[in-house]
């Protein structure tokens, strides 16, 4: 346990924003998943209109450093891709 107050004050931080970290981690895992649940049961109307708010978690995550810029960008790139390859394999 730390002795010096600002130490004290750090660890106290510490603990909030992981705790706030967490909860956002395990509100992004949960969004990506109902996704791609949607995606691959081939709900395809409700997954384009779901990919907006995973989009914006996406980047919202991203802006807050939460995960990397370049890592949201690959998950956007990889679920509207997973999207793309199951409408068109119902379509024809």
């Amino acid at each position: 346990m730390p002795k010096i107050r600002s130490a004290k004050k750090a660890l106290r931080q510490n603990v909030k924003r992981r705790k706030v970290n967490l909860t956002k981690n395990r509100k992004l895992k949960e969004t990506v998943k109902l996704y791609k649940n949607l995606v691959t049961s081939g709900k395809i109307q409700e997954a384009e209109s779901y990919l907006p708010n995973v989009y914006k978690l996406l980047d919202k995550s991203a802006r807050t450093n939460l995960i990397k810029r370049n890592k949201a960008s690959r998950l956007k790139s990889r679920l509207s891709h997973a999207l793309k390859q199951k409408s068109t394999k119902t379509s024809s």
